[in-house]
């Protein structure tokens, strides 16, 4: 077949590249979130009474919590004495996925740290990376970064983007490798 050969079946470049992409928005965990303020269990908004909250953690209902990522926060500027954090903890077990003291924003910052330092580095090693860019949720700037750390000392290369339109982050230099 001649070069610009009309019948000639288009090239898939992208899919013989080699490239390995890391879509970050695959790792977002699937469980809803719901907040837990302590704000409306503190007396005067400055103090929580251990009596009352007993009895508060006692008749809240944990069921609305199943299968959710339980936030526990305070809104209000108060002190928090630690067992209350370890009481919600006891009662909210039976039914959530996961509990964490802070907000969303914290949450996913150290879940995405938990599940990158967690990436097996064999099957990314002498690989050239791309990092897709593009997401639908919201993944935290800091895992970018975190991968980045992460992959740099094992990959070839590692690119920022989609595999046809990529941004290069790092390349093993030939000095590198001999």
């Amino acid at each position: 077949m001649k070069k610009n050969d009309p019948l000639e079946l288009p090239v898939n470049r992208v899919a013989e590249s080699g490239l390995l992409t890391i879509n970050l928005e695959h790792f977002y965990p699937d469980a809803p979130f719901y907040t837990f303020d302590l704000k409306p269990y503190l007396f005067r908004e400055l103090i929580l009474k251990e009596k009352e909250f007993r009895e508060a953690m006692k008749r809240f209902d944990w069921s609305v919590v199943r299968d959710h990522i339980l936030l526990v926060t305070c809104s209000a500027d108060a002190v928090i004495p630690l067992w209350a954090y370890m009481l919600i903890a006891s009662h909210a077990q039976p039914f959530v996925k996961d509990l964490f003291l802070g907000n969303q924003t914290a949450y996913l910052d150290a879940y995405y740290h938990k599940c990158i330092s967690d990436l097996p580095l064999d099957e990314y090693r002498d690989q050239r990376i791309v990092i897709k860019g593009c997401s639908d949720k919201p993944v935290p700037v800091g895992a970018y970064a975190a991968l980045t750390l992460h992959l740099r000392p094992v990959a070839r290369s590692l690119f920022f983007g989609e595999p046809c339109s990529t941004v290069p982050i790092f390349k093993v230099s030939n000095l590198l490798k001999g």
